[in-house]
């Protein structure tokens, strides 16, 4: 989750123990995934849209040059290619059934033996989430073997910008200790295949941030906790492996509450901790930067600019700090960012003699955003960052900085120009695609916090951002008219209005003259007719509720309540006949359909599945009255009369979302795209003949997590299809 950085609006939301120990790519709950039938093999890859996450963690391997990891909140793990300045994804074969391990909590190495990695996952640590997991790996992330725990991880919760939570013991190889939320400390000292729970100083709590670090001084391991009103300790410390006890003098108060990041100097035998009155990333208002002379016991207060001063406009530069690396080649030489300072913007400070003096690298940055364009968010040029809590320093490169912002990852080679280091991950939450049949683009997709992209190459970020005139935040309909594909519109949370439209197929945009009223809190998808004549609004609030949707005719310049229309269901326009529009009530399993340009809706079939927000229906391309309605587990239905009767599809048991393509050669229908299941496994596949046999065109290496949002097909290429993913961005798929 993430927030937008021009409204800041928030986007989406015991003992330890182990389970089995199992080979990945393992799915839960059905049987193993299996590879893709003869003649289903597919090529991978991602649209390039450029980051637009949240990227939680950045991790140098001290050992070895050229070496990184990062971490995502929802978008998996990454290990950065230094001969190709590409980042590799690491848990793409995550599957539907283990959607919430897409979430990294946590990383670590191990500094003696290169090729170890560790990833602590889980998404949310919620009642209705899945537990967490520990993957480890003898191959840099390459092949995986997986401990399910018994306790819940969070990293898509506050929080998810501290740690790193895992580490390897610097005493023994095989001891890995891992920092929970709710349920304290855990220690595996069979490099992660079990686990136990351990005494620590500090009670867990069912609601707290539990320990936000864990870091190596030497020998001993010190641990943050981010449970602490202020005034009990926060930092902890275990020599021994055995006993942890408070560390005596630590600093206290709201400026020191949490323990966000730490690192140490060797050199110096200094430990850094970054602290703020909130685990962040948002909600930080004060913080501070202290440094343990670990010989000595000696603490220091060495914070850059101290959060609570006045800003230009009257305002208060409210703020805590967040990331901090130390340079491993020059003594006393340490970054530490500032985070959830929106009023002066996010900042680097950099000293090189151990915080006496410390220089904002902002101040003299450039940035140069020209290869991923919508990171100026609308504006004439980028902001530094936000939400900063993930910095790396180059342990070989003294100038060569990264940190993750809420959306990419910047870097520098000599401290002054800042580019995007991102080529590779992406992490956008996909909500809508549209692959037009004509026109320069083959894809327009909208997102959770970046809006809608014209994406006129798919190997390249969109040239032209974001949507702009107006931005959007988040994405909550697409549509383009089927017989006059140029017109396209769109709908979403935004600052300056929350609908436009485009006569020349998404490249630029007008918003509507005037919208219902509802628009601006309740914002939900939109559709158009055939011919673009008329719009169809609906709405719904992100709390549930829903609201009356609303009628255009003369391209939103005004709006009329359509009151027999299903409050809140997602409206779909017939391809063929432009006075034909569809909705399906998914509180009352009915489907309504209009004859009149949208004026009326009536009811059709009824007694359908219901109950479930997420059922979707789509019309089939070039056909009036062709309609294919997925019920989840419930099955694929279809209706060739205009939603009066529904027949079940019997070659499938379950069905999430579905899309049409380009027709293969010789078949006279649309191929049908489908994330769904045909046997015991969910998964992505393809029917060239109206859904009678399936080809699984996915593999056990690519499957996403949760991919239920949307899925079509490419009207001009067959066999193309882009899937949209809740974290990792748009995946397009082609024969291989």
């Amino acid at each position: 989750m993430r927030t937008f950085p021009l409204s800041r609006r928030a986007v989406l939301a015991g003992t330890a123990a182990t389970a089995a120990v199992a080979t990945l790519p393992v799915l839960q709950g059905r049987a193993q995934a299996a590879a893709p039938a003869a003649g289903g093999a597919y090529r991978w890859r991602n649209a390039v849209q450029g980051g637009t996450g949240f990227v939680t963690g950045v991790l140098f391997h001290p050992s070895v040059r050229g070496l990184a990891y990062a971490r995502t909140d929802i978008g998996g793990a990454y290990r950065w290619d230094d001969r190709t300045d590409r980042w590799i994804p690491l848990t793409d074969h995550i599957g539907w059934d283990d959607w919430n391990l897409l979430g990294v909590e946590a990383m670590a190495v191990d500094p003696a033996h290169p090729n170890r990695l560790y990833l602590a996952l889980g998404t949310y640590a919620q009642s209705w989430a899945g537990n967490g997991a520990v993957l480890r790996s003898e191959d840099r992330g390459a092949t995986w073997k997986r401990t399910d725990l018994s306790v819940k991880l969070g990293a898509n919760e506050d929080g998810r910008g501290c740690g790193e939570r895992l580490l390897v013991d610097p005493r023994d190889s095989d001891t890995l200790w891992l920092g929970t939320r709710h349920d304290g400390l855990l220690k595996s000292t069979d490099r992660g295949a079990t686990w136990k729970a351990v005494t620590f100083p500090a009670a867990p709590s069912a609601t707290g941030q539990g320990v936000t670090l864990l870091v190596a001084a030497g020998r001993t391991v010190y641990a943050g906790w981010g449970d602490s009103d202020g005034t009990s300790a926060n930092l902890y410390r275990t020599a021994d492996g055995t006993t942890w006890k408070a560390v005596p003098g630590q600093p206290a108060g709201t400026a020191a509450k949490v323990p966000v990041r730490a690192a140490y100097d060797r050199h110096t035998c200094e430990l850094y901790v970054t602290y703020a009155n909130a685990p962040g990333p948002n909600g930080q208002s004060d913080g501070s930067v202290h440094k343990l002379r670990t010989t000595t016991g000696k603490w220091t207060e060495v914070t850059p600019v101290k959060p609570g001063g006045p800003t230009s406009d009257g305002g208060t530069d409210a703020f805590g700090y967040g990331g901090v690396a130390v340079d491993a080649r020059r003594p006393g030489t340490v970054v530490v960012s500032t985070n959830n300072r929106w009023a002066l913007v996010d900042t680097l400070y950099r000293t090189t003699n151990g915080g006496r003096t410390w220089k904002s690298l902002k101040d003299e940055a450039v940035l140069d955003v020209s290869e991923t364009p919508y990171l100026k968010w609308g504006a004439d040029k980028p902001k530094f960052g936000w939400w900063i809590q993930a910095v790396g320093l180059d342990p070989f490169d003294s100038e060569h900085i990264v940190y993750g912002t809420g959306a990419t990852l910047y870097g520098t080679r000599d401290l002054k120009r800042w580019a995007p280091q991102i080529r590779g991950l992406e992490e956008a939450s996909i909500r809508q695609l549209v692959s037009p049949p004509t026109g320069e683009a083959h894809l327009i997709s909208g997102s959770g916090d970046i809006g809608v992209m014209y994406h006129e190459r798919l190997t390249a970020s969109p040239s032209r951002g974001m949507a702009s005139n107006p931005v959007f935040g988040t994405s909550t309909g697409l549509a383009l008219a089927a017989a006059k594909p140029s017109y396209v519109v769109r709908a979403g949370w935004g600052d300056n209005g929350n609908g436009a439209w485009s006569n020349d197929g998404g490249k630029t945009w007008a918003p509507f003259k005037a919208q219902p009223a509802i628009a601006k809190d309740a914002p939900g998808p939109i559709a158009t007719n055939a011919d673009g004549s008329v719009l169809l609004w609906s709405f719904a609030h992100w709390d549930g509720t829903t609201y009356p949707a609303h009628r255009s005719a003369d391209n939103g310049a005004t709006w009329t309540e359509v009151t027999s229309y299903p409050k809140g269901a997602a409206p779909v326009a017939d391809p063929v006949d432009p006075k034909r529009f569809y909705a399906f009530d998914t509180a009352t399993g009915t489907l309504h359909a209009s004859t009149d340009g949208g004026l009326t809706f009536t009811a059709r079939a009824t007694g359908l599945k219901s109950g479930d927000t997420e059922f979707r229906l789509v019309a089939a391309p070039g056909r009036s009255g062709d309609l294919w309605l997925s019920l989840k587990g419930n099955g694929l239905y279809r209706s060739t009369d205009g939603g009066a009767n529904f027949t079940k599809v019997g070659s499938c048991w379950a069905s999430y979302t579905l899309g049409f393509g380009k027709a293969a050669e010789g078949a006279s229908y649309p191929a049908v795209y489908m994330v769904g299941s045909t046997e015991s496994i969910t998964a992505v596949y393809r029917s060239d003949d109206e859904a009678k046999t399936w080809t699984r065109i996915n593999d056990d290496q690519h499957q996403w997590g949760w991919i239920g949002a949307a899925i079509t097909g490419d009207p001009r290429v067959y066999g193309r299809v882009y899937i949209a993913t809740n974290g990792r961005g748009v995946q397009y798929g082609e024969p291989a």
